[in-house]
């Protein structure tokens, strides 16, 4: 089946959302989601969008904390795009019916009251309560629900992106997508295809995200033949509740900046001998601070004390954190939380310029699927969410700017009556537990040489019993999801190994410092004639 539009957007976050509305003025828009239209990443951030709000802030204040944050590989053009637009996005949300919280002692003009979070040196958080992902989603998505030019097709899973060559330049057609509730395949051609697809850290076996989030739009990407960069920074959340009865759920930053208090099991605090800023250091601190006190003390989690705040306070600012710990018997206002790091976000991802075009023509890429130089080695809390609306708005900029883009006439049809053979889908879910299990242990928040080639190894071997089923298997998500996990890792792990230093997220023993001679860029990687993975360069 063949299914022509103007505009193809995969993925339903804030970045797909917003392109998408904007890209209505200019066509026709097929909107693709794993899941239902509410699933993704942002419907999961929890503290807010960063902006210069506050008259007594500054776009040099906040330019300077991302690219201390990002130790300082962040692309500067791209991080000041990023704060200078920042603000004029954040009021579009308002006016599209996002409701920020709002405080009559809040001093600018809008009464939205400011959190801090941990890297910021002022207070600029704009947030919704504790849920400020869940109300931008639901903002956008009655948006998009009332927009008669676009279409949202859900529990649709793409396979792969749809390419030709025209001389020596890679051109995206669209995308071969599975209809997961019958098992037929679309090809939707189009002009236009937006990768936002969101992230990837369920490569790991603990993670802050939802099970969607299996790096399908960068597997997709590389395999198109896009260049993907910076794959080795993974964020780690310093504090996720440590409780089997919630797994992964994810303690804002803006805990913390509101007084959170990280202790040991003991009671004593620790994060002063780490960082100046101590429990206000950047998360990629916390984490490994974290990661180094459990390792030396082989106790099974560390404490964040909110005991010692206003409980009316806590209960206001925080109303989803305190009742989901209630609901597994923590009273966050006199118990301490138990708290873990988990893996939480990509820094790295599709290549993309300011306009969130990739190397691939009529590709583009915004959110957290691309990297677009913002976050460097170590994203800046709350910078992801601006980063979406900022970009996204770009890009729709960008494509209005064109002609409109005629759609190949030719589309090869997907091989569907290839894809026959029985898969036994506890071998899946195995394999994927195997990838999550092995990134856990050797490809965490700190590293080796030794683990890292013992991960590649293993991932390899998994990577080639994926392919297998892949191949004359009948077509499944968790099948897709599978396949594209186990090349997610093996990026992550190639684009460690090549870093011959500790940068940001890249926290290596056998290369404890910083080498700003021979790594002060970025890792480029990309997919040679041989179909195997290379090194393609540096981008400072």
């Amino acid at each position: 089946m063949i299914i022509d539009v103007d505009v193809l957007v995969l993925g339903s976050g804030i970045a797909g959302l917003s392109f998408a509305l904007r890209a209505s003025k200019t066509g026709r828009v097929a909107l693709v989601t794993k899941k239902s239209d509410t699933e993704s990443n942002t419907n999961y951030a929890q503290g807010g969008i960063a902006a210069v709000i506050d008259p007594k802030d500054t776009y040099e204040s906040h330019i300077h904390d991302t690219l201390v944050a990002g130790a300082f590989i962040c692309h500067e053009d791209a991080v000041e795009i990023l704060v200078k637009e920042g603000s004029e996005r954040v009021r579009e949300l308002m006016e599209m019916g996002v409701r920020f919280t709002r405080s009559e002692e809040a001093p600018n003009p809008n009464h939205l009251d400011l959190g801090r979070e941990g890297g910021h040196s002022t207070r600029r958080i704009v947030h919704a309560a504790d849920l400020t992902g869940r109300e931008i989603e639901r903002a956008l998505i009655a948006q998009v629900k009332a927009n008669a030019d676009i279409r949202v097709f859900e529990h649709d899973h793409a396979i792969d992106l749809i390419t030709e060559q025209v001389g020596d330049k890679t051109v995206c057609c669209g995308a071969h997508v599975l209809d997961s509730e019958t098992g037929d395949v679309m090809s939707m051609r189009t002009g236009v295809t937006m990768l936002s697809t969101g992230g990837l850290s369920r490569v790991y076996l603990h993670t802050t995200n939802p099970e969607i989030a299996t790096g399908d739009g960068v597997a997709m990407a590389y395999r198109a033949g896009a260049v993907v960069g910076n794959m080795e920074f993974i964020q780690f959340h310093p504090t996720t509740l440590y409780h089997t009865g919630a797994r992964s759920f994810l303690i804002s930053e803006a805990v913390r900046g509101e007084g959170g208090v990280l202790r040991l099991k003991k009671g004593e605090t620790f994060m002063d001998r780490y960082h100046p800023m101590g429990c206000l250091a950047p998360r990629d601190i916390v984490a490994r601070a974290i990661d180094t006190e459990l390792k030396k003390s082989g106790d099974e989690c560390v404490y964040l004390d909110l005991t010692h705040l206003d409980a009316e306070m806590v209960k206001a600012h925080f109303p989803h954190i305190y009742e989901t710990c209630l609901s597994v018997g923590i009273d966050i206002t006199k118990e301490f939380i138990p708290i873990v790091p988990a893996a939480h976000y990509a820094c790295g991802g599709v290549v993309t310029d300011v306009y969130g075009r990739t190397s691939i023509e009529n590709l583009y890429a915004c959110g957290e699927v691309a990297c677009t130089g913002v976050h460097g080695a170590n994203r800046l809390a709350s910078n992801s969410l601006l980063e979406a609306v900022v970009f996204a708005r770009r890009a729709a900029d960008d494509l209005a700017s064109k002609p409109k883009l005629e759609m190949r006439a030719e589309v090869e049809p997907f091989p569907a009556q290839e894809h026959s053979q029985r898969v036994p889908m506890d071998l899946v879910g195995q394999l994927i537990h195997e990838i999550q299990t092995v990134m856990w242990k050797y490809v965490g928040i700190v590293r080796t040489n030794a683990r890292l080639t013992k991960a590649l190894g293993l991932i390899r071997n998994i990577e080639a019993q994926a392919e297998a089923l892949y191949s004359d298997g009948i077509l499944s998500p968790q099948l897709l999801e599978l396949r594209n996990m186990a090349l997610i890792a093996q990026l992550i792990i190639l684009s460690a190994r090549s870093r011959k230093e500790s940068r940001g997220l890249n926290y290596n023993l056998d290369y404890p410092d910083l080498d700003d001679a021979n790594f002060k860029h970025d890792t480029l990687l990309m997919k040679n004639e041989r179909n195997e993975l290379e090194m393609v360069g540096q981008k400072s």
